[in-house]
């Protein structure tokens, strides 16, 4: 399977809007036993996550599972720091580009691949307000050929 490959549970759009993606990365994540299963169910954010890393391993902090409806006591943190498994290699490539001014490291959507829940992390720089708007007028404009274009073979 290729990367970004699988069931996907959450996507993250408002990072495209707001990054320029330069690079994408597979990790693994560590989760609970309940965060998993509120995970297959769909019920994850990532809208304000980000990858920060200490000690020489990767964590993801801000990303949101819901508690599981059937959980008891042992019910998890919905917004804790949770690990993510990457090899040495890539950890040390990822500081390398975060020490980069403006750089970030944003995960981009999670999802399932071959029962196991992985989170594609893309390394990205942030836009300016006309990058944003300029990326508007080009969305606008290719809606418009696409509707011309539908009406004209009508």
């Amino acid at each position: 399977m290729a990367k970004g490959d699988g069931k996907v549970i959450a996507q993250n759009k408002k990072a495209t809007f707001d990054y320029f993606i330069e690079e994408t990365i597979e990790a693994g994540i560590v989760l609970q036993g309940t965060e998993i299963k509120s995970a297959r169910k769909g019920k994850v954010q990532l809208v304000d996550a980000f990858v920060r890393i200490r000690n020489g391993e990767a964590w993801i902090s801000n990303m949101h599972i819901a508690p599981y409806e059937q959980g008891n006591q042992f019910n998890h943190e919905p917004t804790r720091v949770r690990k993510l498994l990457l090899h040495k290699k890539q950890i040390n490539e990822l500081i390398g580009v975060s020490k980069v001014q403006g750089s970030n490291i944003i995960p981009l959507k999670m999802y399932l691949k071959d029962g196991y829940a992985k989170v594609l992390l893309g390394v990205g720089k942030g836009k300016k307000n006309y990058d944003k708007r300029q990326d508007l007028k080009q969305k606008d404009a290719k809606r418009e050929i696409d509707r011309a274009l539908k009406d004209r073979s009508r």
